[in-house]
């Protein structure tokens, strides 16, 4: 029950980022701390038996990977549009 509470708990927040590509709310230094936690983290998982814990924590692992993807994404395009000449005057 719990695992399911915590991933329906982070599920909204994906969907949300997924579908508008907005990210600026989010921080790089966040997103990247979470990512690497979930990897150290990951090596103590793989250590415990088959259960619960390992579909939490493959939930994590995706969402925080989608979200760091998409953040590189966003940004990236932001700093496009930036360099773009101002053509609708």
């Amino acid at each position: 029950v719990s695992t399911v509470l915590f991933a329906a708990a982070n599920l909204p927040m994906v969907v949300k980022a997924v579908r508008s590509g907005d990210l600026r709310s989010y921080s790089l230094s966040a997103l990247v701390m979470g990512n690497v936690g979930n990897a150290v983290y990951t090596v103590y998982v793989l250590s415990l038996p088959f259960g619960p814990i390992w579909i939490l924590h493959g939930f994590y692992l995706t969402t925080m990977a989608i979200m760091l993807v998409l953040y590189g994404v966003s940004a990236h395009a932001h700093r496009v549009a930036q360099r773009r000449p101002d053509t609708a005057r």
